[in-house]
């Protein structure tokens, strides 16, 4: 069984970091879980008030971040609500429709329709498009690292306590 819960643990984590970069992952919630079946399989001796306290902020700090931060690279842009909107859908099925390409084309091409539609030129639509995609990478390096923090904190509190 330890083996197992080892396993687990260490597959949440990836999944966790794998969702920093692949949106529809759970990212930082499958972090979150693999404190739980550390837990369940070993002890939740070790994780006391503080700890859960500071992992649940972390937790909401990247998730209020992970929006803020892909609307601030289109606003930041000269972008509207409409591209913020459509850039976030762009970002969720982007990378189903071309898989290879998706993730980076989806948001991209989300917010300059969204610039098109409110009656943009193509050039502004693409400069938002592209403040949609730097706001998406920004993101992403908020998100690997503050979920490398989680992990961090969740190793010396393991092995500390």
């Amino acid at each position: 069984m330890t083996v197992l819960g080892w396993i687990l643990v260490i597959v949440l984590f990836a999944v966790g970091m794998a969702g920093a970069v692949y949106p529809v992952l759970p990212g930082v919630l499958a972090v979150y879980f693999a404190f739980f079946v550390y837990g369940w399989f070993f002890s939740f001796e070790p994780f006391g008030w503080f700890f859960w306290i500071l992992q649940t902020l972390i937790v909401v700090v990247l998730m209020v971040a992970d929006y803020a931060v892909g609307a601030w690279g289109v606003k930041k842009f000269g972008g509207s609500k409409l591209s913020v909107w459509l850039s976030t859908i762009g970002i969720i099925i982007g990378p189903f429709i071309i898989p290879a390409f998706g993730l980076v084309l989806g948001p991209l091409l989300g917010a300059m329709i969204g610039e098109l539609i409110k009656g943009e030129s193509l050039s502004k639509s693409f400069k938002v498009g592209v403040g949609s995609v730097v706001g998406l990478f920004s993101s992403i390096v908020v998100k690997v690292i503050l979920q490398l923090v989680m992990i961090v904190i969740f190793i010396i509190w393991i092995v500390a306590f």
